[in-house]
């Protein structure tokens, strides 16, 4: 019976700061929240899982039964193609929700796989869509988040069919340093946490173009690359790189 009572306190230990005292509160969908409708949304974050790198959080098929919004790593989604090739269809990293694909028919249509050791806090779906029903913000925030992920499938849609290999590459690269911008990091340094070959994947480009256009970035000064560490030496370079393929 203690050890009972003493789980208990744990969990709601960890509730209570699952939200409040979390460092990507304004990332995530507690955005705007006043203290009361915080304290309500805590309420139904259930608890934290651990990814192992690796690991799949869920699979294409699978029920769809809650979000996950990132607390610590970093995540791909793919799909199996008819063919049997691993499509892969986007990159998350903290702050940022998945699950998002099990919405419409009620099962997940990708894989989510942890491209690192991650952190996601669970939020079950009937909850938060009983709770945004009485929170307004809440409500409106989470359309936001739904916004904002079919924005970035357009983004892909237009590298995908009106980028060169280099320009797609440009853009992948400084979208990934805007969202490390957005989480207190660096925007010219960071880490690769994808292989060349799932970039290659998810922009629609062969292995060998990937590996062919970062040496020619590294060559031109754009970049410093050694194996998975980035220096972006030259932002408005790719930027120019970039906007020469969308003209």
């Amino acid at each position: 019976m203690s050890e009972n009572r003493a789980l208990k306190t744990v969990n709601l230990s960890v509730i209570k700061t699952a939200c409040s005292n979390c460092n990507l509160r304004e990332l995530c969908l507690p955005l705007g929240l006043n203290s009361l409708e915080m304290a309500k949304l805590e309420e139904i974050v259930s608890n934290r899982k651990r990814v192992k790198r690796g690991d799949l959080l869920y699979r294409a098929g699978e029920p769809f039964e809650a979000l996950y919004a990132i607390r610590s790593g970093f995540f791909k989604t793919d799909v199996i193609m008819e063919d049997g090739r691993d499509q892969v269809t986007g990159f998350q990293m903290s702050g940022e929700l998945l699950g998002l694909d099990g919405i419409s028919n009620e099962n997940h249509s990708c894989n989510a796989i942890a491209l690192e050791d991650s952190e996601v806090c669970l939020i079950p779906f009937d909850h938060l869509e009983r709770l945004s029903r009485q929170v307004p913000t809440l409500q409106n925030h989470f359309h936001k988040v739904m916004s904002r992920e079919i924005v970035r499938d357009h983004g892909v849609m237009m590298l995908l069919g009106t980028m060169r290999a280099e320009e797609r590459l440009a853009a992948f690269l400084l979208n990934l340093s805007q969202r490390f911008v957005a989480r207190g990091y660096s925007p010219a340094e960071f880490y690769l946490r994808m292989t060349r070959e799932e970039i290659g994947s998810y922009l629609g480009l062969k292995l060998e173009t990937v590996s062919r256009s970062f040496s020619k970035f590294q060559e031109e000064g754009l970049i410093a690359v050694q194996q998975k560490h980035i220096r972006i030496l030259d932002i408005p370079g790719l930027k120019r790189l970039m906007n020469h393929g969308q003209g």
